[in-house]
């Protein structure tokens, strides 16, 4: 028997969160009824929404592709569910959607993707992530042999450093303040520094720590007419960017690097679809597991994502669905 309603999470205030009814549409052809297993918080993103640090002039381009309400309030906002088909042509598949908390909703089939038989649900929620981080690597332009650092170790920039040391020859080193990430990135095989230690004279630095601090790192480790690719997103938050000293003298390059966009040298050839399918793939090793550090049952999710919200360090957090397991 077909549900007729569905639970969501809602952001309704700053740092608030709530679990909402609403009702649940019945499928119509060509439509999915998906049954969610997982979700995975994207903490950088969704802490920004959380707290309504969302700035008004990125509100259109910050909507989610299954967004209901407005930012800043409220908002029932995310991008990482995996779910098993209920009802529809690929019944009982699992599937990625780029949808937010909610135990079932119903969608076109063609927004769902089907997970690889080899990948487990439970890693899928790196999925969106590690999306993020290959369309990094493609904008940085890396290549065999560069001297890579990546500075903030959280779970876009592990991914990166994880991605560009997969490249034959390229040395990588994953910079952040906490001592404990090298364990992190010991597992992920690639090399570690605190930001005092690390390695200057860069081919490329990829910043992804969110922090002024971090930015300031990235720059001073680049090495002449190298690029620092910007993945760090701030939100409303002003960012003082040090541009004296030495980086005109060493003819620095700061790119921006945002999802939402293929590089041009790709976007011929290349769909989003593509691109998902190809994140889906490389998630079947399980050494990525170790960025999934935390996990909690749906219905505590007001105050789960209250908690993150306030918790410097954490990695991918896991939220658990009825029936999941």
């Amino acid at each position: 028997m077909h549900a007729s309603s569905a639970t969501a999470f809602w952001t309704i205030a700053p740092g608030t969160g709530a679990l909402r009814t609403e009702p649940l549409p019945v499928p119509d052809e060509g439509q999915v009824l998906v049954r969610t297993l997982f979700t995975g918080i994207s903490r950088g993103t969704e802490s920004l929404v959380f707290r309504g640090l969302v700035p008004e002039s990125q509100h259109q381009a910050m909507r989610g592709p299954h967004q209901q309400g407005d930012f800043p309030f409220p908002v029932k906002y995310g991008y990482i569910a995996v779910g098993v088909v209920e009802s529809g042509r690929l019944a009982g598949r699992s599937v990625f959607c780029l949808h937010p908390h909610q135990d079932r909703f119903v969608v076109d089939e063609a927004l769902v993707v089907p997970l690889p038989h080899h990948l487990p649900p439970e890693r899928a929620v790196l999925t969106a992530n590690l999306e993020t981080a290959l369309n990094g690597v493609w904008d940085a332009g890396l290549g065999p042999g560069d001297h890579v650092t990546v500075v903030g170790g959280g779970v876009v920039g592990c991914l990166v450093a994880w991605l560009a040391g997969r490249i034959p020859g390229t040395t990588v080193t994953l910079v952040d303040v906490l001592p404990e990430r090298a364990q992190t990135a010991h597992h992920l095989g690639i090399g570690f520094a605190l930001p005092d230690a690390a390695p200057a004279n860069q081919d490329c630095v990829v910043h992804a720590s969110g922090s002024p601090a971090g930015l300031a790192t990235a720059l001073r480790l680049a090495g002449v007419e190298a690029m620092v690719l910007e993945m760090s997103w701030y939100g409303d938050r002003p960012v003082p960017t040090p541009l004296g000293g030495a980086f005109h003298s060493r003819r620095l390059h700061i790119r921006s690097s945002q999802v939402g966009r293929i590089p041009p040298h790709r976007a011929p050839r290349w769909t989003y679809r593509r691109r998902l399918g190809v994140a889906l793939d490389l998630l079947s090793d399980p050494t990525l597991d170790v960025l999934i550090d935390g996990e909690s049952p749906f219905d505590q999710l007001p105050d789960t994502m209250a908690t993150l919200t306030r918790q410097p360090g954490a990695l991918c957090h896991r939220v658990v669905y009825p029936g999941a397991r």
